[in-house]
């Protein structure tokens, strides 16, 4: 046997749909002979998905709920489609890129997420973005699937340097919604992909694309999955706005599967400490803490015959909550069974007897809420003790209106830096809205309408304070800086050349500021860029080739490209995280990669020595990768095949399986 090639295309939507149904209903599948390769192939049996569905299934109805825009069908292919383009690593533009697990990536964000699939499929925690909010004049993307293929050669004029078309959408264009929908949906299928069973989205949107952005959400998402619709203070005053000013925009919120994720937690700020947690404990095992009294008597709640009784306070005197009827003797717990508008204590009164022997009941001067045995206004009032410290370890509900961290804000923290940019979302917000999510400390985070990298600069600050271990993966398409802004001025052409020097000030920053300075806090990033694939197109038949063009076949790797090109397009496709560490060998002249200490071991050279396969055994690698060039002839393909399946210990299937050629 001899190497297979390994497959270099993205993933294939259509292949996962199929293999997500095919868990779930296998009985619906058959075999049918593919016409291109001769080989059989499972195929969806439609009948048999029908009775499997009984009456729950619908094709033409008259009437049925739906959302739908010119170009909906093409956008959802699109998401299926694979794509052949690579990520291209750009290491003088990266920090520490030997130890750094932090991407940065400029390119077509659909693109770059398909390329993302096989490797961090079902791995990131949380996404944020803050796509165009498409008000007559944000960029738009490249694509426009609606339109007929005449159309858009219309538009070739506006392509980038990888045939990417971009521009305006303006409020003059008659598809002007249908547009920006068709834009955001193919991202937000691959991007749910991407997402962990308990991971989240967080997408930033103005009032103009606020419902469409929702409905496509509850159709990508699940309308059960959506977590909240959040409004944000995003400016105060302003005059502009011929019935309001606009102040405010949405966070709309998404879970993977919401039943996996737990509650969001916000710290407590200090606003509420210094309101609220004003009394400290004077004695017992908490002398010195901050707690807040809270009432054990609330009227709120419905009478319940176990929480209603007498309680002694420290002058002799009993209390209970308001009620019609009291009897003139008691004794502290006896119980008064109430009436229907009778109040009562929020715990029963074993509860009651625990906290106290805890520590947790305070009895202070009353304000004649309470009654007496006698039904006069009380003395005393009853509270139990909210610790500040219990609280600020589970953190506090948040609410669903933000009023921190106005846009303002932004301008001053990139300033600061000395980064020339506007419209930026404040650092604040983002660090604020990852903090929310339980569990992020090891986690990745993914933006992909990334701008001038806040959240990349929000993931590295609160890294810095809590000691986590974030990562993030930065995405943004090179669109030019205005020609008359302060950005090119200052010679920043794109946008991704202003996000990369910002996360290279901000971390230096962070790390002269940070009290976790002894502590390893990555600020560093690997850059990649989007490129046409490492690989030249060969669509002819042989015979109709040149001589002089036929080592096309053998070597078929565009001049330009490096060893570090191939090796981050075999990791792409064979599903290897990009951030992962690497190292490198010189055996008998040639380089042999090692990628995460074995997850991967490649050599692209020629002429490949017994010595070369060894060294490469040695590695007890997991995947190994060839240059079809490596080898001259067939016969030295097939024996190093076979001399690695024997050092390795490999079955035929698992060498197939493990070693492959590009």
């Amino acid at each position: 046997m001899k190497p297979n090639k390994l497959e270099l295309s993205s993933v294939d939507g259509i292949q996962l749909n199929l293999e997500a149904l095919y868990q779930i209903a296998p009985s619906c599948f058959t075999e049918v002979k593919d016409d291109k390769t001769g080989e059989l192939r499972h195929v969806v049996n439609f009948k048999t998905l029908r009775q499997l569905l009984g009456d729950n299934a619908v094709e033409d109805a008259d009437e049925m709920y739906q959302f739908t825009w010119p170009g909906k069908q093409e956008a959802r292919r699109e998401a299926a489609r694979p794509t052949t383009k690579t990520l291209r690593p750009v290491v003088e533009d990266s920090v520490d890129w030997d130890n750094t697990q932090n991407l940065y990536i400029e390119g077509d964000n659909l693109e770059v997420l398909k390329l993302l699939q096989k490797s961090y499929m079902g791995k990131v925690k949380m996404i944020y973005i803050d796509p165009p909010y498409n008000t007559g004049n944000d960029f738009v993307y490249d694509d426009d699937f609606a339109v007929s293929q005449d159309d858009y050669d219309l538009f070739s004029g506006d392509v980038d340097e990888l045939g990417n078309r971009y521009r305006k959408n303006t409020d003059s264009n008659g598809r002007f919604h249908s547009d920006w929908c068709s834009m955001m949906y193919p991202r937000l299928m691959v991007a749910r992909s991407l997402l962990a069973e308990d991971g989240v989205i967080f997408i930033s949107i103005g009032q103009g694309e606020v419902t469409n952005i929702v409905k496509e959400c509850d159709e990508i998402f699940g309308s059960t999955n959506r977590i909240s619709i959040v409004s944000r203070l995003m400016k105060s005053g302003g005059g502009k706005g011929q019935f309001f000013s606009p102040n405010v925009e949405y966070i709309i919120i998404y879970a993977k599967s919401i039943s996996n994720v737990v509650g969001f937690r916000e710290e407590i700020s200090e606003e509420v400490i210094k309101k609220l947690y004003t009394s400290i404990e004077t004695e017992g095992a908490r002398k010195g803490e901050k707690y807040r009294p809270f009432g054990l008597y609330q009227s709120s709640l419905d009478a319940r015959p176990n929480q209603r009784y007498f309680i002694e306070c420290p002058d002799g005197s009993f209390v209970i909550p308001p009620g019609k009827t009291m009897p003139c003797s008691v004794e502290d717990g006896a119980m008064v069974y109430p009436n229907s508008d009778d109040g009562c204590w929020r715990w029963s009164r074993d509860r009651y007897l625990e906290e106290k022997a805890n520590g947790n009941i305070t009895f202070k001067k009353s304000d004649g809420v309470l009654v007496d045995q006698f039904g006069q206004p009380a003395k005393w009032n009853i509270y139990t003790k909210i610790w500040l410290a219990d609280r600020q370890e589970g953190g506090a509900t948040p609410v669903d209106l933000i009023t921190k961290w106005e846009n303002r804000q932004s301008a001053k923290e990139l300033s600061e830096l000395g980064i020339p940019f506007d419209f930026a979302k404040p650092i604040g917000l983002i660090r604020y809205l990852i903090a929310l999510m339980p569990n992020t400390f090891n986690s990745i985070i993914l933006d992909f309408f990334s701008g001038s990298s806040t959240t990349a600069h929000a993931v590295m600050q609160l890294n810095s304070e809590d000691g986590g271990n974030r990562k993030y993966i930065m995405v943004q398409l090179p669109e030019e800086t205005p020609e008359d802004s302060e950005a090119r001025k200052a010679g920043y052409d794109t946008i991704p050349e202003i996000a990369k020097e910002r996360i290279r000030r901000a971390g230096k920053k962070i790390k002269e500021e940070s009290p976790l300075t002894t502590q390893k806090l990555d600020t560093g990033f690997r850059v990649f860029r989007l490129a046409d694939s490492n690989f030249e197109e060969v669509k002819k038949a042989p015979e109709e080739y040149d001589q002089s063009q036929l080592d096309l076949f053998l070597n078929n790797v565009k001049s330009d490209r490096t060893d570090l090109d191939l090796l981050f397009g075999a990791m792409l496709s064979w599903g290897v995280q990009l951030s992962l560490p690497m190292t490198s060998e010189e055996v008998d002249g040639k380089m042999i990669y090692s990628v995460n200490d074995g997850d991967l071991v490649a050599c692209f050279a020629d002429d490949i020595t017994e010595n070369i396969v060894k060294a490469m055994a040695d590695k007890q690698p997991l995947r190994v990768l060839f240059r079809d060039s490596c080898f001259a002839r067939d016969d030295a393909k097939i024996n190093v095949f076979e001399t690695l399946k024997q050092l390795l210990d490999w079955s035929e299937e698992e060498a197939i399986k493990n070693i492959k050629v590009i």
